[in-house]
């Protein structure tokens, strides 16, 4: 019986790297499937995905031969049995479009997720996730009670052993600590394309301007709010004709597609982080 998994890996740029990743996955019995490499001239890194089947190896040998192999190159690489979902918690707040629409194509088997429990600083959704049978619990959180709260919602997400932790309008800043233990593995929506309607009520400041395009923003999440690594965006215009309720309900709707595009790339092992960018092998 063989296996199907994701290898990804970044390093220092030379010739001969894909030759030499190629040789190593046929000498162990793999057969690439895909595979897809970016040389960053700014950088001089090099990054690579591959997905492959092999017979010949165990999960665990796979990784140890790996290991010696990523020496030479200097490598950061990561190695995901593809068929393994990716454990996930979403946050969320009181909107909660984007929730609904991750919970509905996880279950219509879109995204390779197992998600494990949702956290809410408010109650709104605990019947929207009790209709998927997720785990809802509900962690209110104060400027004085937020050490507490963010240590409850850690004590969770290691517990359910989460790789995987999205932001799905989840309208509380997470402390630095917070983002340090979750970094690289922790995704927010936002509103985009707004740059100068920062706060509340971004779209009735976009209406009372006039903007030709409203839009949304899929990041990783860092210490500095909303300042993390871009792994995907979209916009849409409106004109003068759109009501505040218009660019609300269209905002919505490409804040909640692009961070499932966003999810869904992630949990396929197709983002790789580059400084404060990212590469995505779509």
């Amino acid at each position: 019986m063989h296996h199907t998994y994701v290898l990804t890996l970044s390093c220092p740029d030379r010739p001969g790297i894909v030759h030499a990743v190629s040789g190593f996955l046929l000498e162990n019995g793999g057969n690439i499937e895909e595979a897809a490499q970016y040389n960053d001239p700014d950088t001089g890194l090099f990054f690579m995905r591959v997905q492959f089947a092999c017979s010949q190896l165990t999960h665990e040998d796979l990784r140890l031969r790996l290991k010696l192999f990523a020496e030479g190159f200097a490598m950061r690489w990561s190695l995901h049995p593809l068929a393994q979902p990716m454990r996930c918690v979403i946050f969320v707040s009181k909107e909660g479009h984007c929730l609904n629409d991750l919970l509905f194509r996880w279950k219509s088997g879109l995204l390779p997720l197992d998600i494990r429990a949702i956290i809410s600083n408010h109650r709104e959704f605990y019947q929207l996730a009790a209709s998927y049978n997720v785990p809802f619990h509900h962690i209110p959180v104060t400027a004085a009670t937020k050490p507490q709260a963010e240590a409850r919602q850690l004590e969770i997400i290691q517990g359910e052993g989460a790789e995987l932790v999205v932001l799905a309008r989840y309208m509380q800043v997470l402390s630095n600590d917070l983002c340090k233990e979750l970094a690289g593995r922790a995704i927010n929506i936002h509103h985009s394309f707004l740059p100068s309607f920062k706060g509340a009520k971004p779209y009735y400041q976009a209406h009372d301007r006039g903007v030709k395009l409203i839009g949304a923003t899929a990041h990783y999440v860092t210490a500095d709010l909303d300042e993390g690594p871009i792994i995907e965006q979209d916009v849409a215009r409106v004109d003068h004709t759109d009501t505040v309720e218009d660019l609300t309900a269209l905002g919505r709707d490409t804040e909640s597609q692009v961070l499932a595009r966003a999810v869904k790339w992630h949990s396929e092992h197709r983002v790789l982080l580059n400084g404060h960018k990212t590469v995505v092998f779509k």
